[in-house]
């Protein structure tokens, strides 16, 4: 996946409600991952945004007593409070009702699709999920109800604007099978390779326009709205510009997408047959991440089982959300999430594992050495860059928390405080030597931890014991 240009995204999320564990988790991911490719010398672009058209809004809005305009300013605020308390060092923030940014480009998309003789219109019977905004089948529900919503679909009729989605069917699944369309990890390549031999479908497209629905207009009919395919999928190239400047969109894409496991069709089905209609070429790769769950159990407000971010943020600090996510959620298997996890976590890891191991290197060092330690900076270990490489961030942390833990042991074992009083020239050469390798454990920390990170250099730069990093929590 390694490309000098660097382009990577997240998917855009509902602004229905405010983030949850979920989607803090998998913005910090992409944020990891970003910020280890800039620092690597990769030009690298990171979208994340916000899917607005979209008829939960207006339900939620309606709910709330306000317009739609300013329950969509109230909720996207608060998305960029999350992000700005997480750290998140994203290039650009999409708005699907943002007419400038992201209409023109959806606009032009559908013009492709259509010239292309992809789109037809039909009637069109079926049953359709508000909280999904998709149709589903009998087969998806759970006594007559969506499994994820709880909910019982509306019975539709209705006369759209259908891609021809079956089309492509063949020419995705060759493309995923000979690798030029990765699907990571493998379990999942397998799962939409299984999706493909049963064929796919053609798909509604578009829906009437009426006061429910805000949307894009389809071009030439305005009874028609774009459907959330060409509106929400488009962002990941309007967002560089596709439909008016496209300069950004000639250097970076194809990109990869990081998405959940429950959107993983979309994106490996419908979304790549989009592109080979327009002429376009597929994303480089979907990276799928599994689910966070709490107490055995999908986070629900009714279970009561709902890890709030910001309240984390609030008691431990950014950058100890971002270790518990990078370390203790594994991107590829459902992972579990208490609050007493947390708590132990941060206590053994952070406040008695890397702040102590820092503060005592660098106490040993201001007592001890006339200068500051110039330090070289080397490039990333192989175990490192190839974790960051495939998304396995849990595997990246693992590898630093480890160098950690052998760190701390030289300590134990060299006892430089001890060597210092009987040769004091053989003390300090150990006192280097523990601050050169601070200083290498701190470079792979900086995509993980950036403020931890600029702290320890800080005092390493100062010769300087750094600030309690991470007080611990009785």
């Amino acid at each position: 996946m390694k490309n000098k240009n660097f382009y990577l995204t997240t998917p855009i999320f509902y602004p229905n409600a405010k983030l949850h564990l979920g989607h803090a988790y998998v913005t910090t991911l992409c944020d990891v991952v970003a910020r280890y490719h800039r620092l690597t010398g990769d030009e690298t672009y990171f979208l994340t945004g916000s899917d607005e058209n979209a008829q939960t809004v207006l339900q939620a809005a309606k709910k709330a007593g306000v317009s739609p305009d300013i329950f969509l300013e109230d909720i996207v605020g608060k998305f960029r409070q999350l992000f700005s308390l997480l750290n998140i060092s994203n290039d650009q923030f999409i708005r699907t009702s943002d007419r400038q940014a992201h209409w023109p480009g959806a606009i032009t998309l559908w013009q492709k699709l259509d010239a292309a003789g992809d789109l037809y219109k039909k009637e069109y019977e079926g049953l359709y999920c508000v909280g999904h905004e998709a149709f589903i089948t009998e087969k998806d529900l759970v006594g007559g109800a969506c499994p994820d919503h709880g909910t019982v679909p509306e019975k539709v009729k209705e006369e759209n604007y259908f891609f021809k989605l079956s089309k492509y069917t063949d020419v995705i699944r060759q493309q995923i099978e000979s690798g030029e369309f990765q699907i990571v990890p493998e379990s999942r390549k397998h799962e939409i390779l299984s999706l493909l031999k049963e064929g796919l479908q053609d798909v509604s497209f578009s829906r009437p326009k009426t006061s429910n629905l805000v949307g894009i207009p389809v071009p030439g009919d305005d009874s028609q709205v774009m459907y959330v395919w060409c509106d929400a999928l488009s962002n990941y190239i309007t967002a560089l510009g596709y439909g008016r400047d496209d300069d950004l969109f000639k250097k970076f894409w194809p990109g990869i997408h990081v998405v959940g496991k429950d959107i993983l069709r979309f994106h490996a089905a419908i979304w790549p047959a989009m592109l080979l209609s327009a002429g376009l070429p597929l994303p480089r790769a979907v990276v799928v991440h599994s689910m966070i769950i709490s107490g055995g159990r999908k986070m629900s407000k009714t279970v009561g089982n709902v890890v709030d971010p910001i309240e984390l943020v609030k008691e431990y600090g950014t950058d100890a959300v971002r270790y518990y996510l990078a370390r203790h959620i594994r991107p590829f298997e459902d992972s579990e999430i208490t609050h007493e996890h947390f708590k132990a976590a941060y206590n053994a890891d952070l406040a008695n594992g890397l702040g102590n191991l820092a503060a005592r290197i660098m106490q040993l060092a201001a007592t001890h050495l006339s200068e500051p330690v110039k330090v070289q900076w080397k490039p990333f270990p192989k175990e490192f860059a190839d974790a960051m490489e495939k998304f396995e961030i849990n595997k990246a942390a693992e590898y630093v928390w480890a160098r950690i833990q052998v760190l701390d042991q030289h300590i134990t074992a060299d006892a430089p405080f001890k060597v210092i009083k009987e040769d004091a020239e053989k003390g300090r050469a150990i006192i280097t030597d523990l601050v050169h390798e601070l200083a290498a454990i701190d470079l792979m920390l900086e995509p993980i931890l950036p403020q931890t990170s600029q702290k320890i250099i800080d005092a390493i730069m100062a010769n300087k014991k750094p600030e309690n990093l991470f007080p611990r929590k009785d």
